[in-house]
């Protein structure tokens, strides 16, 4: 994403509330909360606390249904295919060999860490397919996701709204 991610956030979803587009934002995979915060606060002009609660709501919305349909689609396709019979066997067990004892001691605090970076790659979505690789329990991943996004929304708002007030400071806009 360019700098200018907001303005072209809101050249996509031209003509639709800034609600409804910060809340489909906060489900796509790679933007997730690092995308839709700084649409609505700075393109759609939504105060900073309803921007992260609509955030928060679209970013988990997805990892219900991810977390939901992996198992049974990854075990359809291993009954149906010797390829992603294979592939996922050797996933699971190079993944859970590796970082497993590791892993154990901080399983969901882990994962909430993990959610919670507001970098690419490490949100929601992510999260979510590292809970079924780790076979943690489909409530308790729901649980510490949650926790990872409302981190990783914290971490966004303090840096757009604190970004924003210095530049209005240092630059005299607004």
């Amino acid at each position: 994403m360019s700098p200018y991610f907001a303005i072209e956030w809101s050249a996509w979803f031209e003509g639709v509330n800034h609600y409804v587009a910060t809340f489909l934002i906060a489900m796509l995979p790679l933007a997730e909360l690092r995308g839709s915060i700084p649409y609505a606060v700075l393109g759609g002009h939504i105060e900073w606390w309803k921007a992260l609660l609509v955030s928060i709501v679209g970013n988990m919305v997805p990892v219900f249904f991810i977390l939901w349909l992996l198992e049974p689609v990854s075990g359809w396709l291993m009954a149906h295919s010797r390829i992603f019979e294979r592939f996922f066997n050797w996933l699971f067990a190079r993944t859970r060999r590796k970082l497993e004892k590791k892993y154990e001691l901080y399983e969901g605090l882990a994962l909430a860490i993990f959610v919670g970076i507001p970098l690419p790659v490490t949100g929601a979505w992510t999260g979510s397919v590292a809970a079924f690789v780790f076979g943690i329990p489909y409530r308790k991943a729901l649980f510490w996701i949650f926790l990872g996004v409302c981190i990783a929304g914290v971490i966004v708002t303090t840096l757009v709204v604190t970004g924003t007030g210095l530049f209005r400071i240092f630059v005299g806009y607004g």
